[in-house]
């Protein structure tokens, strides 16, 4: 099963946000789950990263919320908010 999770940074959270990308970043390199795909969200002026999104395939819903709870990124508190969404993805054209 595919599942999307959406976060919202915390406003003013650039900073945070870069202190901890490499821990992130090795984070995701060996995450029990697999990333299809992934990557910040950015504002209006299309650079300033303010979110992160991941479209990820895991066997439950449980694995890909623990997932979440132990990356870098949320153990600091830089999300706001988090939505994670099982997702059927019908068209992939990669």
């Amino acid at each position: 099963m595919h599942y999307v999770i959406h976060c919202l940074d915390h406003d003013g959270a650039v900073d945070k946000r870069l202190a901890n990308y490499e821990d992130h970043k090795a984070y995701l390199a060996q995450a029990p789950v697999k990333t299809v795909i992934s990557g910040p969200l950015l504002a209006d002026d299309e650079e300033t990263m303010i979110g992160s999104c991941f479209v990820l395939e895991a066997d439950s819903l449980a694995e890909v919320e623990d997932f979440n709870r132990n990356d870098p990124f949320a153990k600091v508190g830089l999300w706001k908010s988090v939505s994670i969404r099982p997702f059927s993805k019908r068209v992939d054209n990669r």
